[in-house]
C-alpha cells in the first residue's frame, strides 16, 4: 500500500470513538432532480464535536448531499428525496419539521462569501433580527461581538463595524459570512469549499478557525483539496458518481484506505 501521502496528515486525528454520539444519521438516502438520480443509497453517520470532510472529483455529489442536511435543495424545482436524515434522532424530512427552525439550527457557509451590502455590523444582526434572539441593543451588540470573535475577525473590524462589508478582503469577507453563520448559535456547521475562492493565508486562516469551532460545533466541509481535508477533518467520506464509496477517520482513509476506488483517488490515478 502506498504511503505517498503521510505527510499529509499533520496532526492526531480527532476521529470519533465507540462513545462519540451521533448527531447526523443518514439511512438509505436517494435524491432526484427530476427524472436524474444524483445520490443512490447512502447511509452514513456523521458524530458531534468533529469534522467531516466530503471529499471526490467534481459532480459527485458532494455538495447535494451537504445541501439535503439543512433541506437547501427543497427551494429547487422538482427535486425528490427518499430515505431518512436524522438530526439527533429526528427525521428533517418529517412533514411535522419546522424547516426555518432547521435552518437556524443547522447553518450553511458557502463557496463564494455572499455578505450582504450592508455594514459589517448589520450582516451578522440579519440573522438575529429576523429570528427575534435579541432583545434589546446591548444583547444585540454583544452576541454580535461574541460571534465575531468566534469568527476570529473581530480584533480585524470593531472599529470599522458601520462601514460596509464589501469593504473586506475576501478571506475577512468570508470569516465574516461565519460570523453571520454563528450568530443564530447552530449545532451544525455546513460549509461548502468555504476556501476555494482565497489566497493560501487566508485559506489557512479558515483552516485554523475550523479546527477551533468544532470545540462547540459539529462540521461538515466540503472540499476538492485532498491536502486541506487531511489538514482539518476528524473523518472523511468519499464520493464517486453519486454514491458513497467509503468513510472513515481522515489518518486511515487517507494512508490505507479500504476500496482500491478510494486508493486510486487519493494518490492521483484520477479526479
Amino acid at each position: 500500500m502506498t504511503t505517498s501521502l503521510r505527510p499529509l496528515v499533520t496532526r492526531t486525528s480527532d476521529s470519533p470513538g465507540p462513545t462519540t454520539p451521533v448527531k447526523i444519521g443518514v439511512t438509505g438516502l436517494n435524491f432526484f432532480y427530476g427524472q436524474k438520480q444524483a445520490l443512490t443509497d447512502l447511509t452514513i453517520n456523521l458524530h458531534a464535536n468533529i469534522v467531516t470532510a466530503f471529499i471526490g472529483p467534481s459532480g459527485c455529489g458532494k455538495s447535494t448531499f451537504l445541501r439535503t442536511l439543512n433541506r437547501m435543495n427543497d427551494i429547487i424545482p422538482s427535486t425528490r428525496v427518499e430515505g431518512r436524515v436524522l438530526i439527533d434522532g429526528e427525521d428533517i424530512y418529517s412533514s411535522s419539521t419546522d424547516v426555518v427552525d432547521l435552518r437556524r439550527r443547522v447553518g450553511m457557509v458557502f463557496q463564494k462569501s455572499n455578505p450582504f451590502p450592508k455594514s459589517i455590523f448589520e450582516n451578522v444582526a440579519y440573522g438575529l433580527r429576523i429570528n427575534g434572539l435579541a432583545r434589546n441593543r446591548g444583547e444585540m451588540e454583544g452576541r454580535i461581538e461574541n460571534s465575531l470573535k468566534a469568527a476570529a475577525i473581530w480584533d480585524e473590524v470593531k472599529d470599522r463595524l458601520t462601514e460596509s462589508a464589501q469593504t473586506l478582503s475576501g478571506g475577512q469577507q468570508q470569516r465574516l459570512c461565519i460570523a453571520r453563520a454563528l450568530a443564530i448559535q447552530p449545532e451544525i456547521l455546513l460549509m461548502d469549499e468555504p476556501a476555494s475562492a482565497l489566497d493560501p493565508i487566508a485559506t489557512q486562516r479558515i483552516e485554523e478557525l475550523i479546527y477551533q469551532l468544532k470545540v462547540d460545533y459539529t462540521i461538515v466541509i466540503v472540499t476538492h483539496n485532498m491536502q486541506q481535508a487531511a489538514r482539518v477533518s476528524d473523518q472523511t467520506a468519499f464520493f464517486w458518481l453519486g454514491q458513497l464509496v467509503e468513510s472513515g477517520p481522515t489518518e486511515k482513509l487517507f494512508t490505507n484506505p479500504a476500496e482500491k476506488l478510494t486508493e486510486d483517488y487519493v494518490t492521483g490515478r484520477f479526479g
